[in-house]
């Protein structure tokens, strides 16, 4: 399969998850736009990669969005767009044991960042690709959101980010099935524990809890590992309206990630 000639828009693209991708695109032949709100680190990352370009902006800014679409479609077909912005956030309990509820401003912005932020690129990517050439499947680009193995096993003081990549799996096979029409796929992939710059500096005791959850190979998945499932989608255009799990099997009882809630 030749990507030479075609561009990809990759938000959280200097991060670890979508560093990783930005990079393997770049090394299958694609031109790659890098997101980030911070437009110094994306151009940096860009500059880095070579056939990159930087773009400053919120994932959740339509104007912003657009601009780096447009930088897109000007290096190449644009037919790829990657969505791995966001951290994972520890935010008070539903109601704490002295009775004070979660803040509602804290959790409409989790859900900004994770789930309204992820929704407008896709929906503006995707009715980008809608003038495309199609491929011989009538393909004319891939959607690829993150979720999270919280998505399923949420931990406690995480309902926001779990809420948030719940709706990612949930959404997925819907969105496939409305850019169906337009011969663009939808997929996600819900990470387990990925070692990335934030996790290196978790303390000791919660990185060998979260190792002793996956069941094999008995390690931290690699960000090199997202994206080479990235690149796996992109080979197998019958691969869609799924969300697949990237955790070594992965169960997870409950993990004391912040102590008592």
């Amino acid at each position: 399969m030749d990507f030479a000639g075609q561009s990809a828009l990759v938000t959280g693209g200097a991060g670890g998850l979508g560093g990783a991708t930005a990079r393997r695109l770049v090394e299958l032949g694609m031109h790659v736009v890098v997101f980030e709100p911070d437009g110094g680190r994306a151009c940096a990352f860009a500059a880095e990669l070579g056939n990159a370009t930087g773009a400053a902006g919120d994932h959740n800014d339509e104007r912003s969005v657009l601009a780096a679409i447009d930088l897109a479609k000007g290096a190449g077909k644009f037919s790829v767009n990657v969505n791995a912005a966001g951290v994972s956030v520890m935010a008070p309990a539903t109601t704490t044991a002295d009775g004070i509820p979660h803040d509602m401003a804290l959790f409409r912005q989790l859900i900004d960042l994770h789930l309204m932020g992820p929704f407008n690129v896709s929906r503006l990517c995707s009715a980008a690709m809608a003038s495309n050439e199609p491929d011989g499947d009538g393909q004319r680009g891939l959607i690829v959101n993150t979720a999270s193995t919280a998505a399923f096993d949420g931990q406690a003081r995480q309902v926001g980010y779990s809420a948030g990549k719940a709706a990612i799996v949930a959404m997925t096979l819907s969105m496939a099935r409305d850019l169906a029409d337009i011969g663009v796929r939808a997929m996600a992939i819900a990470p387990g524990p990925i070692w990335t710059p934030r996790l290196s500096g978790a303390p000791e005791a919660l990185k060998a809890a979260l190792i002793s959850n996956v069941a094999f190979p008995k390690r931290f998945g690699q960000p090199e590992e997202y994206a080479q499932l990235v690149e796996a989608f992109l080979r197998t255009p019958f691969l869609n309206g799924q969300t697949v799990r990237l955790d070594g099997a992965m169960s997870t009882p409950l993990t004391n990630l912040m102590g008592k809630p």
